[in-house]
């Protein structure tokens, strides 16, 4: 199924890093990706890759197999109803990217049987880096394999029920703004201790990316990587234990919990 004709309707920053890590990773041709937009100016560059602009929503979708839905939450509704017509059941995959639409909506607004798919990457997508969640209906075998691949381009996919994609959403999209908020942190700390800004964002960037490898590598819990460095009366175990003091694990749980109850809303 590979090699198909992929239309990305919304070409921001979520839709471009997509048609990016899907050119880069050699998934697709640039002249099978179509990206539209109504500035197009804001896609120059990758029409100098040879990727189909436009601004016309109709003409992208009817040129393609698989339609990446990549709108705002606000306006979703109202453009994909306007364009319902321009899909066809027998030819279409449907693939959204927009928070707190679920598939029954999606459903709804074509009033026909597609396949449908909900996927909830990170921004770290524009790197080949996201954690992709995904849960779909009415879609076959194949449809789900092809999709899958698709967005293993891009970083990891996990299948999910579509009940757990708010939390999907809290623990792999906003979670990358928790993750780069202890990285600015710790280099904050690095450069109270004597490192330049640079050289502390750097050590802590790679650490974490390290300690993160670890997990995704091997097979150890988190606690058993933390026991390897926490020697007795050593340096690491008072600063952890200073952490926990301040309320570092609760503050972060409670902050994810928060994220959650906000979505959920």
């Amino acid at each position: 199924m590979k090699n198909k004709k992929i239309a990305i309707i919304g070409g921001g920053n979520l839709g471009t890093a997509m048609a990016e890590g899907l050119l880069k990773s050699g998934f697709s041709r640039p002249e099978d990706i179509t990206v539209t937009r109504r500035t197009l100016s804001r896609l120059s560059a990758l029409k100098e890759k040879g990727v189909n602009v436009t601004d016309d929503n109709d003409q992208a979708i009817r040129a393609s197999e698989v339609i990446i839905v990549a709108l705002k939450p606000f306006n979703v509704k109202e453009v994909l109803a306007a364009l319902k017509n321009s899909f066809d059941p027998k030819k279409h995959i449907i693939i959204s990217v927009v928070t707190g639409v679920f598939l029954k909506d999606l459903a709804d607004i074509f009033e026909k049987d597609f396949p449908i798919f909900r996927a909830m990457p990170n921004t770290a997508i524009a790197i080949q880096e996201s954690v992709t969640c995904i849960c779909h209906r009415g879609a076959t075998a194949e449809q789900t394999s092809y999709v899958n691949e698709l967005f293993n381009q891009l970083g990891i996919t996990i299948p999910i029920e579509e009940k757990l994609m708010d939390a999907a959403t809290v623990l792999g999209a906003c979670g990358i703004a928790y993750a780069l908020r202890f990285i600015r942190a710790a280099t904050q700390g690095g450069i109270e201790i004597g490192f330049d800004a640079k050289t502390a964002s750097l050590i802590t960037a790679q650490t974490v990316k390290g300690a993160a490898e670890l997990l995704l590598k091997g097979t150890n819990h988190p606690e058993e990587e933390i026991d390897k460095v926490t020697t007795p009366k050593g340096c690491t175990i008072v600063g952890l234990n200073e952490m926990e003091h301040r309320g570092f694990s609760s503050s972060l749980i409670r902050g994810i919990g928060a994220s959650f109850n906000k979505i959920s809303q």
